[in-house]
């Protein structure tokens, strides 16, 4: 498996980072892009040298596309007609299309989200609603569609993420590596 995470200027680096980590313990490819050369700062002033920069990758090759938010990392990634079309032609051919905290709403510029379960940071549940079956939940699967709702869910969706890419057990022992305790554990 093979994953794109793009990262735009004003990128929430927990979600970014947190899922980029998970994901490559889980042996599953992760490719950073910047949606240009060079380093890019997060929205707390972490700055982050992706792997490449969009303009050097081929999204074909890729089996899913993962969207970190952050403001204003969220906006910027909704305002590149590359991502836009990118999560369009995934979501179509049945790829992973994830989106956590506001960058759902990229989806909903790209026309993905209408009409499928989902949930988005809390800033953002009236504009998902207007358009997708909004969820409370932290972390909601759709298909091929995952999304959730803030730094704080980041753990748990790129557990998600694992579990969807790379099966249960494999999530499990990335849970069991990582200590990793999420909110559903407790019940």
């Amino acid at each position: 498996m093979k994953v794109l995470v793009p990262l735009a200027e004003g990128f929430e680096e927990i979600e970014a980072i947190n899922v980029i980590d998970i994901l490559r313990r889980a042996d599953v490819e992760v490719v950073t892009a910047g949606l240009k050369e060079g380093l890019v700062e997060g929205s707390h002033k972490i700055k982050v040298l992706p792997d490449t920069s969009l303009n050097k990758i081929e999204f074909k090759d890729f089996d899913g596309l993962v969207l970190p938010g952050g403001a204003p990392g969220f906006v910027n990634l909704g305002n590149d007609e590359r991502i836009l079309t990118m999560a369009r032609d995934m979501d179509q051919s049945g790829k992973i299309v994830a989106a956590i905290c506001a960058a759902p709403s990229v989806l909903i510029k790209a026309g993905v989200l209408q009409g499928r379960r989902a949930t988005v940071s809390p800033s953002g549940k009236a504009q998902v609603e207007a358009c997708a079956d909004f969820c409370e939940e932290r972390v909601v699967v759709d298909r091929n569609l995952v999304t959730s709702r803030s730094p704080g869910t980041a753990l748990e969706f790129a557990l998600k993420l694992v579990e969807v890419l790379a099966g249960k057990e494999k999530m499990l022992q990335v849970k069991a590596q990582t200590l990793a305790v999420c909110p559903d554990d407790q019940a």
